[in-house]
């Protein structure tokens, strides 16, 4: 029974059934129409649209329309160890590949240069990739690293979409740590558009300095993931108190 819950959690019920209801790769009723059957603006209807999206159930094309998809393959991985998508995918047997890949010259602007510790206009490959996963696109993929670190020929021999993989294979340079933050964004245009998603809506974005065992930064990453094909879990070690004597 819904009418003794919250108006907007009645929403995601009657959402939640229609959902259910319809098959995979159909399309769902547009904004304006629904909203008006279910007696909603339409600003309550996109929100409450969003925890759907999350979970990767439906997807929203802008000026398409709004599908749904099925419950996704979930790619779960612990934050403990570096590893790849591909390597994350092979683990649960989820099929993985790489969608659009767009490869090609800068010159450090100030973040890239900081970042890299190189000076601003050094040359540079960017390396911008859309992973998909059952077909469709779940994560959207920016490497940035020196010249002398890889080449156009590294890339166009076999590249699976793994830079990380890629520099592991090789061995060289002999890749120690990753500092990572993690932080939740609002899609920009370009990455909406390739993620085929809304402008606005809400990614998981990894952004990385991967180091060599000489403490030189060798790559700098943007990773950005649909929150509902992604999972990821950290173990920590419980630590003890530490008392301090305060009696001198």
């Amino acid at each position: 029974m819904t009418e003794n819950i919250h108006p907007y959690q009645r929403l995601q019920v009657v959402l939640a059934e229609l959902i259910e209801k319809t098959a995979p790769g159909d399309r769902l009723p547009s904004e304006p129409l629904l909203a008006q059957q279910l007696g909603v603006s339409r600003a309550t209807l996109r929100e409450a649209m969003r925890a759907f999206e999350g979970q990767g159930l439906i997807r929203r094309r802008q000026g398409i329309g709004t599908f749904v998809v099925g419950r996704p393959s979930v790619i779960e991985s612990g934050l403990e160890v570096l590893k790849s998508i591909e390597s994350a995918a092979e683990s649960i047997s989820l099929k993985i590949s790489m969608g659009d890949l767009r490869i090609h010259q800068i010159m450090a602007d100030g973040e890239q240069a900081s970042a890299l510790g190189v000076d601003e206009d050094t040359a540079l490959f960017e390396v911008e990739r859309v992973i998909l996963g059952d077909d469709r696109p779940v994560a959207f993929l920016i490497d940035i690293l020196p010249e002398k670190i890889l080449t156009s020929s590294d890339l166009n021999e076999g590249f699976n979409g793994s830079v990380l993989d890629l520099l592991l294979e090789r061995g060289s340079p002999k890749l120690v740590k990753s500092y990572t933050e993690i932080n939740a964004v609002a899609a920009p245009s370009e990455i909406a558009r390739a993620l085929e998603i809304q402008r606005g809506d809400v990614l998981l974005m990894f952004q990385a300095l991967l180091s060599d065992d000489s403490g030189r930064v060798v790559n700098y990453s943007k990773s950005y993931f649909i929150p509902g094909h992604f999972r990821f879990h950290v173990v920590r070690r419980v630590g003890s108190l530490t008392h301090v004597n305060v009696n001198g």
